[in-house]
């Protein structure tokens, strides 16, 4: 699905990632005007620079949040590397693991961070645990139809309209989109849920962070993918879901969300994701069976080496999500080894 980069994405890059990583969102984050002065010069990312050696094939087995950009990496990678073979399947975050273990995908592409089971079930055949990268950003976004005026939602609220357990606190259930202060023909207007089904991380990554892993409403419409969430509010007004910022489209509004009521709804901004104002930003990893103090194999380095470039991270931008720090990079591509 095209998207159209926002305008203003790179000038948007004032407040970059630290070097401390919170897995379940983004934690250890500097807003110094060093940060600053580095973020608005992609110079200090490096070009992609070809090496000999790499040939074979590479499976991509996982998050269908990050179905895209493996796909654009992918078709980059081949253009440096034109007689590698590479398959991409999205069919959601809780695919990459077995694929991992069972080594039918050197990538395993997830929108979350595995579980506890799924790393104990690969570390039970491999005898160590597989190896993360974080290769980009995302704010999961709370999407409207575009004709629908409301302002915002508190945290709470996104919770006691997807969850029957309500554990962020609020007082009451919240079914239409009158409960939420719309007036006219939103007043007594049913709200329809999207969201995506159980394989997917993100369903895993919204259901721990909005309804503290209580039970969705069996009213929502469990979507096979992203795009489809995105397409079904675009044709219905009275359509509430969560998907990737890299879905976006002109058909929907990605609403500003507040932690609390009273408090200031944030826009999923690159900005706001990165120093950690957004309460819904989380790293895109893709995790590798990497045993200890052995390096990558040549192609799967080099697909990595691609993704950490100048020209991978412009790919990030371009596919609607956000990019890395280039010390965050540095950091990523000294565990090849």
């Amino acid at each position: 699905m095209k998207r159209n980069l926002r305008k203003g994405m790179l000038g948007m890059l004032a407040v970059m990632l630290g070097l401390l990583i919170g897995w379940d969102g983004i934690a250890g984050l500097s807003s110094s005007s060093a940060w600053a002065k580095e973020s608005l010069d992609d110079s200090k990312w490096k070009n992609y620079t070809r090496v000999s050696g790499v040939s074979g094939n590479i499976n991509s087995i996982g998050s269908d949040t990050l179905n895209n950009l493996m796909t654009l990496w992918a078709e980059g990678f081949r253009k440096k590397y034109p007689n590698v073979k590479i398959q991409i399947e999205g069919k959601g975050s809780s695919t990459a693991p077995p694929a991992l273990i069972e080594g039918t995908a050197q990538l395993g592409p997830m929108s979350r961070k595995m579980k506890g089971k799924e790393m104990d079930a690969f570390e039970a055949k491999f005898g160590y645990k597989p190896t993360a990268f974080p290769v980009a950003i995302d704010a999961l976004a709370v999407y409207v139809n575009k004709d629908n005026p409301i302002k915002g939602m508190t945290v709470a609220q996104v919770d006691a309209a997807f969850s029957k357990t309500r554990r962020q606190g609020h007082k009451d259930d919240i079914t239409t989109w009158g409960n939420l202060g719309m007036n006219g023909a939103f007043t007594k207007m049913p709200i329809s849920l999207y969201g995506r089904n159980s394989a997917s991380g993100t369903y895993g990554f919204f259901k721990k962070k909005v309804l503290q892993n209580g039970d969705y409403r069996d009213q929502v419409k469990e979507q096979p993918g992203s795009a489809s969430v995105v397409q079904g509010i675009t044709e219905d007004r009275a359509g509430l879901g969560y998907s990737g910022i890299g879905y976006r489209t002109s058909g929907v509004r990605a609403i500003p969300l507040s932690m609390k009521d009273g408090g200031t709804f944030v826009e999923p901004t690159f900005a706001n994701a990165s120093k950690g104002s957004y309460p819904l930003a989380r790293f895109l990893l893709v995790y590798v069976n990497k045993a200890p103090n052995k390096p990558l194999s040549p192609i799967v380095k080099e697909f990595l080496n691609f993704v950490y470039s100048r020209e991978g991270q412009h790919v990030v931008i371009k596919d609607g999500y956000f990019p890395l720090s280039a010390n965050l990079i540095a950091k990523q591509r000294g565990n090849f080894e």
